[in-house]
């Protein structure tokens, strides 16, 4: 989590700088281990929970990011389409 809200990072990014310095800490075990649910923050490290606070607002997605995103999830996507419909036989 990154500002009370979830965020994925994208494996290139997670290889080219300090990525986890960004990320919120549980105040407990310092871990960024965290998830967020129904106005609460779980640490699943060590299982402290505590009330979410109001995020800050989103700012402006950029657009640089935005277009590697989509082709991210273009090339991911790609692969599911030639999978059969149903594998499943019960």
């Amino acid at each position: 989590m990154r500002h009370e809200r979830q965020v994925l990072i994208c494996p290139e990014c997670q290889l080219t700088r300090d990525w986890k310095a960004d990320l919120d800490r549980c105040p407990r075990c310092r871990s960024t281990f965290l998830l967020s649910r129904l106005g609460e923050v779980e640490c699943h490290s060590c299982g402290h929970i505590r009330p979410q606070t109001s995020p800050c607002p989103a700012s402006d997605p950029d657009p640089a990011l935005t277009n590697a995103v989509e082709q991210a999830l273009s090339r991911a996507l790609r692969g599911l389409s030639s999978l059969p419909a149903d594998r499943t036989h019960h």
